[in-house]
């Protein structure tokens, strides 16, 4: 649901039902947020976490957490294990012993016979090696190429691999296993995706890895960008061409690190909204601006709450991690906490530079009737999404919650919104299978994404910040609110709910007079309408303590007015 109208910023509550959205949120909560959030604080974490090659359990990755630890203290969190029940701001490292070694790349290049030069070298693309390759001797290894293509049994058939090096397209894991069966020495592959733009971006090297079997018997993979694939290729067309690949790689029998920071509420410290960021992955945007954005979030409550500018009455958690397998387990590992968590927000590739990425900001929405019937200005993205079913459908104020806070920021900056219907793949999504609202932060589609391309200079410090302080006044406002505010969000969302309506009633008419089947536009329609009343209904939780007399009645209005409109 891509909407580009007009919202007028304000406190006070509309009468009518017109196409514009008031601002339930007040405008001095946006002041106090963009005064202290130091997008420079945001733009210098993700430099730092940018540089280190991150995957749970190696050297960079724990740099990454005791850095952010470091700026948590200072902020004034306390370490749980010295924090008393009076102390609001507390964190934690947990550890836990990893299943299978973490893995480092050190170094490493490619050369061919005949050509001066390394084809590829570690140093000028990070992505080069596998995940899970083994080092090579510290001489490198040399042996003939033999092409295999995807490997398929005809591009093998009679093909002596033994002793060779494999150059293939498939994916990094079907060619390893042919690699193993046939003892091949090691494994060349090109395999970028369609939205890397290859073609223009010929040096660019997408990260992927290898099956983990021993750090001692592994093959090693080295993936190629389109400019080393066809230089091998042409040369091939002339020879045989001989290859040497030098590989340094380290495994570590190590533990897995999980930073979370709790800031306690007065009056409902059980209940929480939780960010989520995962660490892991070598990019800047993916995801070292996440590391950076909520970090400077976390250091700005702090800040607030010392200033006695902000006081949550629920608890607002920080999780930094290994994707979705962190936020997994926060969410299973303690049912009394899964039962207290209201509302999750993750923060994945959120400070790109929109003009050099090519990707738009987006919020991708928790399921709504968009993910059945995609039309309008509705799109998926180039990651991809599949039909939902309707019993899949989670009706719920957060996705116009979280648009109409990012909006809200957008009237002081140049700041573009979009949304896409749900996809998964990120740290929300376990969230969703917990049955708890879930949303995601994010950008796509980005040519850089996954590639070498993706470095700190993609990065945009106005973006972390308007994801940040956005992000910050969502919280904010679920985590402490006042009647007035209350009111105001009800009509807000019934406002939102109005203009979606419509939209709905112009595409559906639009269609039935094209030919369309009109049982089926009349189901859409009342989906969406469906959606919207039982969305409303959620609101009940927002209010602390409980919901007044008040409240009730206007969110009972704002439900009628909802099931009354009709497609004619």
């Amino acid at each position: 649901m891509k909407y580009f109208v007009l919202l007028i910023l304000s406190l006070s509550i509309l009468s009518d039902s017109n196409s514009q959205v008031k601002f339930a949120v007040s405008d001095k909560l946006y002041t106090r947020l963009q005064s202290q959030f130091d997008a420079s604080n945001a733009y210098n974490t993700t430099a730092f976490v940018e540089k280190r090659w991150r995957l749970a359990g190696n050297p960079d990755f724990d740099e990454c957490i005791y850095y952010v630890e470091d700026i948590l203290k200072k902020a004034g969190y306390i370490n749980e294990s010295r924090a008393s029940g009076n102390d609001m701001l507390t964190y934690r490292i947990e550890k836990r012993k990893l299943k299978k070694p973490a893995w480092q790349p050190v170094d490493g290049s490619l050369s061919i016979d005949g050509i001066g030069l390394p084809l590829l070298e570690y140093k000028s693309n990070k992505n080069m090696i596998a995940i899970n390759s083994s080092s090579t001797p510290a001489e490198g290894v040399t042996g003939e190429i033999a092409y295999i293509g995807k490997g398929t049994d005809a591009e093998i058939k009679d093909k002596e691999l033994a002793g060779k090096i494999l150059l293939g397209t498939g994916s990094p894991r079907s060619l390893h296993g042919i690699a193993m069966k046939y003892k091949a020495l090691g494994i060349l592959i090109y395999s970028i995706p369609a939205y890397n733009q290859a073609e223009t971006h010929v040096k660019s090297i997408s990260f992927q890895g290898i099956p983990y079997l021993d750090s001692l018997q592994n093959k090693w993979c080295v993936l190629l960008s389109l400019e080393a694939y066809g230089r091998i290729n042409s040369e091939l067309e002339k020879r045989k061409v001989k290859a040497t690949v030098r590989i340094n790689t380290r495994f570590y029998n190590n533990e897995e690190l999980t930073l979370i920071a709790d800031v306690k509420g007065k009056r409902k410290p059980a209940e929480r909204f939780v960010f989520s960021a995962h660490v892991q992955e070598p990019g800047a945007n993916d995801n070292a601006s996440g590391v950076g954005a909520l970090s400077e979030m976390a250091r700005v409550t702090a800040e607030l709450i010392r200033r006695k500018q902000y006081t949550p009455d629920r608890s607002i958690s920080f999780l930094w991690g290994d994707e979705i397998v962190s936020t997994n387990r926060y969410i299973q590992e303690d049912s009394v906490r899964r039962k207290g968590i209201r509302w999750g927000l993750s923060l994945d590739m959120v400070g790109e530079d929109v003009s050099k990425t090519g990707g738009s900001f987006l919020i991708e929405k928790m399921p709504d009737p968009s993910a059945i019937w995609t039309r309008g200005d509705d799109k998926h993205t180039k990651w991809g999404g599949h039909i939902l079913k309707q019993e899949e459908l989670f009706p719920h104020y957060f996705n116009d919650l979280l648009f109409n806070r990012c909006m809200q920021q957008a009237t002081y900056t140049s700041w573009i919104i979009n949304t896409n219907p749900f996809e998964g793949g990120s740290d929300h999504t376990p969230f969703l299978e917990a049955h708890i609202p879930g949303l995601l932060m994010w950008h796509f589609t980005d040519v850089y994404y996954h590639t070498d391309g993706d470095r700190i200079d993609m990065v945009s410090a106005e973006e972390l910040e308007n994801v940040g302080v956005s992000a910050l006044a969502t919280a904010f406002t679920l985590c402490h609110n006042d009647e007035r505010t209350q009111l105001a969000l009800i009509h807000e969302f019934k406002q939102s709910a109005i203009q979606r309506l419509q939209q709905e009633i112009e595409l559906s008419e639009a269609a039935i007079k094209s030919g369309d089947d009109k049982n089926l536009q009349q189901t859409i329609f009342n989906t969406w309408k469906t959606y919207y009343v039982e969305a409303l209904d959620k609101t009940r939780e927002i209010p602390i303590p409980v919901a007044s007399k008040k409240f009730i009645k206007m969110l009972d209005a704002a439900k009628s007015e909802i099931a009354a409109i009709e497609l004619k």
